[in-house]
């Protein structure tokens, strides 16, 4: 998914990460991992509702939600998850969207009208797939990009679609990476072809083995260049010393003929 280029908030394990009206997706994910370490029950709430202390109004009576006064510990504590957990959402919103979910009485209405409000209809959802599914398959990497940055962007595009429930299997997106590489690149990408499963290698192993071959021709191509640099000298210093001794053999001439 796409991550925004300057982090606002969340650089804290402290803190929830911060909505601010864009890349909700990235927000998201994020959120929901903040919350399920803090505590599980928490999303419990956000995805089913509130947790409501019920009694018996007789033995065989229905049950009716207690009065505040009738909460016993165990009451107390789940109710107080429930607005901890909207609390921390609460936290996570920026002035523009609190104004939108500020009527929200629980938690998960919260969520939803989030949801609601950026993800929308089912529609708008699978058009955002297409958009990406597209971004993904024309996907390349440039001729001046190094591996890392073509990770990278790679990476955003799998994770937003990850974000919209659109999951690629693992040896799609490796044998897309190795598809990808520059012409240069075709040697390595038939070396690791022939030595690896494909069916089992994971993308930090292959990220991993083509960052080592990069740095390696970085190291070829610097001890290489002054070489290069040398042998254009020695032309032009061969150069220089051939139009001397043309110089100096037509002079050579104009001398003897005037003898």
């Amino acid at each position: 998914m796409a991550a925004p280029p300057s982090f606002e908030e969340g650089q804290s394990t402290y803190r929830p990460p911060r909505f601010n009206g864009q890349y909700y997706g990235w927000w998201k994910t994020r959120m929901h991992d903040f919350i399920m370490a803090k505590d599980s029950v928490m999303w419990d709430i956000i995805c089913d509702g509130p947790y409501v202390p019920m009694k018996k109004l007789e033995v065989t009576g229905p049950l009716v939600p207690k009065g505040r006064r009738e909460y016993n510990d165990t009451d107390r504590k789940a109710v107080e998850k429930n607005y901890r957990a909207k609390k921390i959402l609460m936290c996570g919103v920026g002035p523009d969207e609190y104004n939108g979910v500020s009527a929200c009485d629980t938690s998960k209405q919260i969520w939803e009208a989030l949801q609601t409000a950026h993800e929308r209809t089912t529609q708008v959802k699978q058009s955002k797939i297409d958009m990406l599914t597209t971004e993904y398959e024309l996907f390349r990497m440039k001729d001046d990009e190094s591996i890392q940055d073509m990770h990278t962007r790679f990476t955003s595009i799998k994770n937003e679609l990850h974000s919209f429930g659109y999951f690629i299997p693992r040896n799609k997106l490796v044998r897309k990476i190795l598809n990808v590489l520059p012409g240069s690149w075709e040697s390595k990408v038939n070396a690791i072809m022939e030595a690896k499963d494909l069916q089992t290698l994971t993308m930090d192993e292959l990220i991993g083995n083509l960052k080592t071959y990069e740095m390696k021709r970085k190291k070829y191509s610097e001890r290489k260049e002054p070489n290069k640099e040398k042998n254009m000298v020695l032309k032009a210093e061969r150069s220089d010393s051939s139009d001397e001794d043309s110089d100096m053999a037509y002079l050579t001439k104009r001398f003897q003929k005037m003898v």
